[in-house]
């Protein structure tokens, strides 16, 4: 067994070498086009990976060639292809791991010690296919790899740790990369091979060299496999190229596109980092009144209304300078002084260093939005005055199509004694008094149901039970198809309205009754008193029961006819009251005395309560007994079988209430309106003065009289009069 060592051919090695070179360009060009691309990832992978496995096959292979051809007497092909498959199996794996989002410094190391071992597999598995036995040196056979292994570390720090460089000088990374993976590839080659022992037999030695022609052939062979690698390499990087090409005038066109709408639609600005005017688009001169020349160089000062305060642009400028987007409304003034407002984006662009380096400004105008909106918010104001206004005034509520009322304000709730809670999803039936007619209430929804405004007067009945007028105009809201689907009906209180004119029309009955009284008493008076003297006169000589008691049935009528008559001269000619301060409580407690007889004789029972012993009032003794006796007698003719009269009285802040309660027939709600008019009476031989004159007789003493009544359950007249206070 013999050591060998062959003859040396350099150009066949300078040829592997630049191979070799070419090989690793094109596969870190493929590798950076991995990177910057979103396109055939997969397929630039592959391309670079074979481009690269094969530049350190042939390298390994021509260099073993051109140490002793004699070695391939027996080469074994087989052996080689898979030496290359192996190699470009441990080159794919080693650029694998640095195509992550982030490279770490495991992931160089990773990918040197795999693309240092496809050398080794490839140097190896070339040496065992010349069926040779070898014996190594394993310093050298370690320091080669160790050198190797540094090489391709310093190797793919450099290309894939770009960013430690400025931009303008990552064009010679490529070349440089290329340059130390294929000095590390051939200095391993070198090395590996000079640690390398070859022992070969003596035939081996004495067999015939190939030709060299085959020589030759196979490096022809080797350099087409590679030039072949290299086209598809280029093809594949040029269809990338391409399709980046047409990507890009696709994006261009898109820009354009956009530019152009954005110039239709936009007003557009460009500044610098100090906020000075670049850029402005048509419509930012149209709109501002400036033409380009007198914007350039400008700040937006220039346009500043001085409707903003200082903070506002202060916090603006923080905002874009922070490098966030601003979003808002300015009130900008143009040339010729006028002001327009724009709703404007703000964007700041920033530099490698996270700064600002100009901003894009794009605006809107929204003048026309703000006019109106500043009309909408006038005429909310005025509705809100209005609104406010009618609820310190009127009484307000709004009902749907079906009358259910839906909102009301709070003088609805304050003069109806409902809460909002209690009337919202009633209808208006909750406060029906009773006193209008079906027909009435028919004919106002006949009137709002053709869409017509509606006025009249409704008296209502509140919750504790009182009763109260309003004067009410209600209006129909109407759909597109003219139909109501809302009412708002405004009422004003009218109550202390109708009670003056009840007052005065009754005031209108007795101006009217005086008048007559005062010509008919003074007409029959004297007829009355001729013929009351000589009916007294007969009845001294009359001697016949039978006739006296004529007489005196004829006395009895003249009295009642000169009581009459004594009414209409009160009606006729009033005295001026003449009032004392007295205790009423014995005045009442006299009336009742006077009365009690009376009230046993038909079966009621006369009772009287009083808390107190004192209660002094400002009064006309006479007149007050007067009414006193006509309230209690016609309380007690109102019972005609029998039954209860109470007489109480109560103080209630600063007056008197004197209630004569009874517990007779009743008065029919109909005749109790007409209570107090001239000529009306519930009584059947009654004339109706007496409650005419004593009602009178109560307003002269600045009090009231409120009579309440139910048929079958009795009557109550509450008379209320003012009491002195201590």
């Amino acid at each position: 067994m013999n050591a060998f060592l062959g003859e040396f051919h350099p150009y066949l090695f300078i040829i592997a070498v630049g191979l070799t070179f070419m090989a690793s360009y094109t596969a870190l060009d493929m590798f950076s086009l991995i990177r910057s691309s979103d396109q055939n990832k997969r397929l630039l992978f592959i391309g670079g990976t074979l481009s690269m496995g094969i530049g350190v096959w042939v390298t390994n292979f021509i260099g073993l060639l051109t140490t002793n051809s004699t070695l391939f007497a027996n080469y074994h092909i087989p052996l080689t292809i898979l030496s290359i498959f192996i190699g470009v199996a441990f080159t794919g794996m080693a650029f694998f791991p640095l195509f992550g989002k982030e490279i770490k410094m495991s992931h160089l190391l990773a990918g040197s010690s795999l693309l240092t071992i496809a050398v080794f597999s490839i140097h190896i598995i070339g040496i065992y296919s010349m069926n040779v036995t070898i014996k190594y040196h394993f310093l050298l056979f370690a320091f080669s790899g160790l050198l190797m292994f540094a090489a391709f570390f310093f190797s793919f720090w450099i290309l894939f740790s770009v960013r430690n460089f400025p931009t303008e000088n990552q064009v010679w990374l490529k070349p440089v990369s290329s340059i130390i993976l294929t000095a590390a590839i051939a200095e391993g080659h070198i090395l590996l091979k000079k640690s390398t022992l070859f022992i070969t037999d003596n035939n081996m030695v004495n067999s015939s060299a190939p030709d060299s022609l085959f020589f030759t052939y196979l490096v022809l062979f080797v350099s087409v496999l590679i030039m072949a690698g290299l086209i598809v390499s280029s093809t594949l990087i040029s269809k990338q190229l391409a399709t980046s090409d047409f990507n890009l005038k696709e994006s261009i066109k898109e820009v354009k596109d956009i530019t152009f709408a954005l110039d239709q639609s936009s007003i557009v600005a460009i500044t610098n980092s100090k906020g000075i005017i670049t850029f402005v688009n048509d419509k930012f001169s149209e709109i501002s009144k400036y033409c380009r020349d007198e914007l350039i160089g400008q700040d937006h000062r220039i346009l500043n209304s001085g409707y903003h305060s200082k903070d506002f642009f202060k916090d603006l400028w923080k905002t874009i300078g922070q490098g966030n987007v601003w979003h808002g409304e300015i009130c900008n003034r143009a040339k010729d002084g006028g002001l327009y407002w724009v709703d404007t984006t703000i964007v700041p662009f920033l530099n490698s260093h996270g700064k600002p380096y100009q901003y894009v400004a794009i605006r809107t105008d929204i003048s026309d939005r703000k006019r109106a909106e500043g009309h909408l918010k006038e005429t909310m104001k005025e509705n809100t005055d209005i609104k406010f206004a009618l609820d310190q005034s009127s009484i307000v509520a709004f009902t749907d199509s079906r009358g259910k009322i839906t909102s009301v304000n709070d003088k609805f709730c304050e003069i109806s004694k409902y809460s909002r809670e209690e009337i919202i999803g009633k209808d208006h039936n909750i406060l029906n008094s009773g006193y209008h007619s079906r027909d009435f209430f028919k004919n106002l929804w006949k009137t709002i149901g053709e869409g017509k405004v509606w006025k009249g007067e409704i008296r209502n009945k509140a919750k504790d039970g009182t009763f109260y007028w309003v004067d009410t105009t209600i209006v129909p809201f109407l759909n597109e198809q003219g139909k109501p689907y809302q009412y708002l009906a405004i009422r004003n209180d009218i109550t202390e309205r109708k009670k003056t004119e009840e007052v005065l029309h009754r005031q209108d009955k007795l101006a009217a009754v005086g008048q007559l009284a005062a010509g008919v008493a003074h007409e029959i008076r004297n007829p009355l008193t001729s013929m009351k003297g000589y009916t007294e006169f007969l009845q001294l000589d009359e001697q016949d029961p039978e006739r006296l008691e004529f007489l005196n049935i004829i006395l009895d009528e003249i009295e009642r006819v000169n009581t009459i008559v004594e009414d209409f001269m009160v009606l006729a000619k009033p005295k001026a009251v003449e009032l004392e301060e007295k205790n009423v409580v014995p005045v009442i407690k006299n009336v009742v005395s006077l009365l009690e007889f009376e009230a046993r004789k038909k079966n009621v029972r006369l009772m009287f309560n009083c808390n107190q012993e004192i209660i002094q009032i400002e009064c006309d003794e006479n007149r007050l007994k007067q009414v006193f006796l006509n309230f209690i007698k016609n309380g007690i003719e109102a019972m005609p079988n029998g039954g209860d009269l109470h007489v109480k009285t109560v103080i209630h802040e600063n007056n008197v209430q004197i209630s004569i309660q009874d517990t007779g027939v009743g008065i029919p709600k109909e005749k109790l309106k007409k209570l107090g008019e001239p000529f009306f009476t519930t009584k059947k031989n009654g004339n109706g003065l007496g409650l005419m004159v004593s009602f009178k007789i109560i307003e002269s003493h600045n009090g009231k009289v409120f009579v309440e009544s139910e048929p079958n359950k009795g009557t109550t007249f509450n008379i209320l009069l003012p009491a002195k206070t201590a």
